[in-house]
């Protein structure tokens, strides 16, 4: 299924393209009252620092999915640790840093529910706004990657999501977003007319291929007759590494969720039904506790490799690393090749705390050690034996006895956590060079022993 492509994405190097920059769409009123509080459906609310419901619990789930810490875990409590979370997020994503569940920041989160569209007015390629919104959410509603998100623009990576999710479902691939699609994706309320082709004449009947779509076929003094389709849903068996589902999300990839967590001997209340709430939540914490993993209750990389529900790195040939490279608590989340000035952006930024401990990731020797670069200003390059090699920027102090040469062992302390050369906020940049080549996206690779939650210094070996 989309393994190829999670393949080719993470594996990405230079020349990859970054996602562009569009205008936001256009704001409904149904939208602006969310924004103030209320979704479109009147149903639910964007939480406030002080709230304690589901609609938190969904806030921290999402965060947390997103690779952001949030101490002390989900709760359903909107307290002043949440909104720091919340105001670490809206800073690494490029959000407004308000601290509150704006607009802009519930679509980033997928917060605010998907509008119904018109089947007569179905948005298009090259089109914009809130209706191409709708669209993009819904599709990562059901498990399918955006490039870019749902920015409200109808381009390339809308066009190519909605070619994946047609082909899952067993839909004819028109790359568009026709009526069969907009059904499928809950978009519409209707079922797409059947098509009603005339009878042939007894002397020019010939066998005909049975279509894909339901055909009612007219015949003289009968009722109608509606042939069975004979495409059928394609469920999905592994999951996208860069679109793992999170809580009030429904999807065939939720389920499969569900029914990995059952088949592992963990109660799903309520069986396997595509929906992940409170129960599925549950579910995962008591998983992950019984696997000595962190009990986030949320699907996170560490959980999918767990369930055997995403990719190795090995199996990719993707270089892993031993240890986390940040002492916690941090956070990061996936910004390849975004842009950065002039350049792209070729690592991931782990968020901590100025002096948190840097540590070696793997069993190496520093080749290079910058002191005060214009761009990285305090770092090293890490190297091992097959020319794979992973840099460190950013530091605020180089440890003692880290020079060139100096052999070192996974875990040993590098430096501390700075915002030397080219930046103002304190944070690690990390990058993966495997065999000494160009940059691949390290985000899974940290992901996969993520131990931002780990706060206690390591022992040194």
């Amino acid at each position: 299924m989309v393994l190829t492509a999670i393949a080719t994405s993470i594996v990405l190097s230079l020349g990859a393209q970054a996602t562009s920059q569009v205008p936001a769409p256009t704001v409904s009123a149904a939208t602006a009252a969310a924004s103030a509080g209320s979704t479109s459906n009147g149903t639910s609310v964007l939480p406030v620092l002080g709230d304690s419901s589901d609609d938190v619990v969904r806030l921290q789930q999402a965060m947390v999915a997103r690779g952001f810490t949030l101490k002390g875990g989900v709760d359903g409590e909107f307290s002043t640790r949440t909104q720091t979370t919340l105001r670490n997020m809206q800073k690494a994503v490029g959000l407004r840093v308000t601290g509150i569940v704006d607009e802009p920041t519930a679509r980033f989160l997928g917060l605010i529910v998907v509008q119904r569209l018109t089947p007569t007015t179905l948005p298009k390629a090259g089109d914009q706004g809130e209706a191409v919104w709708s669209v993009q959410q819904a599709l990562i509603n059901n498990g399918v990657t955006v490039k870019g998100g749902a920015d409200g623009s109808f381009g390339l990576a809308t066009t190519v999501a909605l070619a994946t999710f047609q082909s899952r479902k067993g839909l004819p691939v028109t790359k568009s977003l026709d009526h069969a699609t907009a059904f499928a994706l809950g978009l519409v309320d209707t079922a797409p007319a059947p098509v009603v082709v005339p009878a042939a004449k007894p002397a020019a009947a010939k066998p005909a291929a049975v279509p894909a779509a339901p055909v009612v076929v007219a015949q003289q003094n009968a009722q109608p007759v509606v042939a069975a389709p004979v495409a059928s849903v394609v469920a999905p068996t592994q999951l996208d590494p860069n679109a793992l589902p999170s809580r009030g999300q429904r999807s065939d990839a939720v389920r499969l969720v569900q029914q990995t967590l059952i088949n592992n001997g963990v109660e799903v209340k309520g069986g396997a039904d595509g929906v992940f709430g409170v129960a599925t939540s549950i579910a995962l914490g008591n998983f992950q506790s019984s696997r000595g993993l962190n009990p986030s209750q949320a699907l996170d990389f560490p959980t999918a490799q767990a369930l055997g529900l995403i990719p190795s790195l090995e199996s990719l040939g993707i270089p892993q690393i031993k240890v986390f490279p940040v002492q916690g608590r941090c956070s990061f989340t996936n910004t390849w090749q975004e842009a950065r000035g002039s350049r792209r952006h070729e690592g991931v930024d782990i968020i901590a705390p100025k002096g948190n401990l840097v540590y070696a990731v793997v069993d190496g020797t520093i080749t290079k050690v910058y002191r005060n670069a214009s761009l990285t200003g305090n770092g090293v390059r890490l190297t091992t034996s097959d020319g794979t090699y992973f840099f460190f920027a950013h530091f605020d102090t180089i440890a003692e006895g880290i020079n060139e040469g100096t052999v070192v062992k996974a875990g040993q302390i590098l430096g501390t956590i700075g915002a030397t050369g080219n930046t103002e906020t304190p944070h690690l940049h990390f990058e993966v060079h495997p065999r000494g080549g160009a940059a691949i996206d390290p985000t899974p690779v940290v992901a996969a022993v993520n131990a931002c939650h780990i706060t206690e210094p390591r022992p040194q070996p």
